[in-house]
């Protein structure tokens, strides 16, 4: 009955999150039915199991997402994301206009924008020079997807995405865990992708299909508004849709300089924070009770990636001023967009950890470590599964590190598996089939492009899911060959 009642619990939660249900309120009522079908006691796991883990996840990851959502804001008002796409469109010309899609994408997210800041303003100039050379629109979401959703989420080295922050307390890792590792993922995903949209360009050319219809021109403006998106969207990634409105956005684009710069200055302290500054400082007084009794490896990843983004939107501020009339609202816009998304992953989290207490756990668990090939192929299978039931990349491997962790930095000590490998494959895995149907940025971007699944989705799949699976292999294969490096 115990496994029954994890089957019906993650059944209903899937099920009714695809409808549009709040997280908030499926999250726990399906971590009660488990529980009530597995005979535990429900107001205790309620209290003591599902609130203390969300709880937990909010008080470690929760500095990450309200900075990173206040300076996406920031970048969105100051017109800063418009420089940065308006100049890779100017500079690539009608003739790459895929790849200036793609690498505006890349450039906003690597540097810390939030991802529905980046579709909100890449999707309507993607429409405008796709429409100019005669590419379908129905290409523009895996475009954006491959830019913004792929590599610079899960394998470059240093990306400040939640998902790259979430394995560090468990691993005592940093964001540039396995640096060439991760460029070697990054470059397999880019590779296929272009490839893959290249091959669906010349075909459609061939066909002589055009760009397709006007109906989704307004689809953008009816996205932001719509409440089934923002349930959707703020369950998958770290900024509430609904803020967008809010603030005083520039009419005019930030200069380009301007526009850079703190995109540069996230991946820079970042880098200095992880590999100089915290290295050198005595943090003895982690040992002490009022600090937790932590250490500086359970800590470090998050601190560098706060102070990173924390430095940045100083660095917006000043450089944008006259472009910020209105700071505060702009500031609190983006401080509200981080909430409910927070809220939403920790309710995940609180859902996992109620599971994972269950005596019938066990069956799954063993099932994952049994999996052949190794600690690395059953991690990359276990963030890869939750990953798509929950359909957030952050949540699915939160719940995969809270109930297994400890065991794979176990299974890394016996078998010499250095743990930055062991980070850089479950944030790869985390990547992968969370881009399923019924994931929210997803459904959001095919919202906001005015598109259907059956218009885009297949495209997807293969820029987002495919390529994300052979960068996997590549690493697990050259990690388990080369090791760590």
């Amino acid at each position: 009955m115990g496994l029954l009642g994890l089957l019906v619990g993650l059944g209903l939660l899937v099920a009714f999150a695809f409808r549009g249900w709040s997280v908030l309120l499926l999250a726990p009522f399906a971590a009660l039915v488990a529980a009530l079908f597995g005979g535990e006691p429900l107001l205790a796991n309620l209290t003591q199991v599902f609130m203390a883990s969300a709880a937990g996840f909010l008080a470690q990851f929760f500095p990450i997402f309200l900075l990173g959502a206040v300076f996406g804001k920031l970048m969105d008002d100051s017109g800063a994301v418009t420089s940065v796409a308006g100049f890779m469109a100017e500079r690539l010309g009608e003739r790459r206009v895929v790849l200036a899609v793609v690498l505006a994408g890349a450039v906003v997210t690597y540097g810390g924008v939030s991802l529905f800041v980046a579709f909100f303003v890449i999707v309507p100039m993607a429409r405008s020079l796709f429409r100019a050379a005669a590419i379908p629109r129905r290409l523009i979401p895996a475009a954006v997807v491959l830019g913004t959703s792929t590599f610079t989420m899960s394998a470059l080295p240093g990306t400040p995405s939640i998902q790259n922050a979430i394995p560090m307390p468990f691993f005592g890792t940093t964001p540039f865990a396995a640096p060439g590792l991760g460029i070697l993922a990054s470059l397999v995903m880019l590779a296929t992708g272009l490839w893959w949209l290249g091959r669906a360009e010349a075909a459609a050319r061939r066909a002589g299909e055009g760009f397709g219809d006007e109906d989704g021109e307004d689809a953008t403006e009816r996205a932001a508004a719509d409440e089934l998106v923002r349930e959707r969207a703020t369950t998958a990634r770290e900024f509430d849709p609904a803020e967008l409105q809010h603030g005083h956005r520039s009419s005019a684009p930030s200069p380009i300089v301007s526009a850079l710069v703190p995109l540069i200055v996230v991946v820079a302290v970042n880098l200095v924070m992880s590999l100089v500054v915290l290295p050198r400082l005595d943090v003895s007084y982690l040992a002490e009770q009022r600090f937790g009794n932590t250490s500086l490896a359970a800590v470090a990843g998050v601190w560098s990636v706060v102070v990173a983004l924390a430095a940045a939107i100083l660095t917006t501020i000043v450089l944008n001023w006259s472009r910020l009339p209105a700071l505060r609202q702009s500031m609190d816009a983006g401080a509200n967009a981080s909430v409910l998304p927070a809220l939403s992953v920790a309710s995940l989290v609180g859902f996992g950890a109620v599971v994972a207490a269950l005596p019938a756990f066990t069956v799954v668990r063993d099932w994952v470590l049994a999996i052949e090939g190794g600690p690395l192929v059953s991690l990359a299978v276990a963030t890869n599964i939750l990953a798509a039931l929950t359909g957030s990349a952050s949540g699915g491997l939160t719940i995969a590190l809270d109930a297994l962790g400890q065991t794979y930095v176990e299974l890394a000590s016996r078998t010499g598996i250095d743990l930055a490998l062991m980070h850089r494959v479950a944030v790869i895995g985390s990547g992968t089939l969370d881009i399923l149907p019924h994931n929210g940025a997803v459904v959001s971007l095919l919202a906001i492009c005015g598109l259907t699944h059956r218009d885009s989705y297949f495209d997807i799949v293969m820029v987002g899911i495919v390529s994300s699976l052979l960068a996997l292999v590549v690493v697990i294969g050259a990690g388990s060959m080369l090791g760590s490096f």
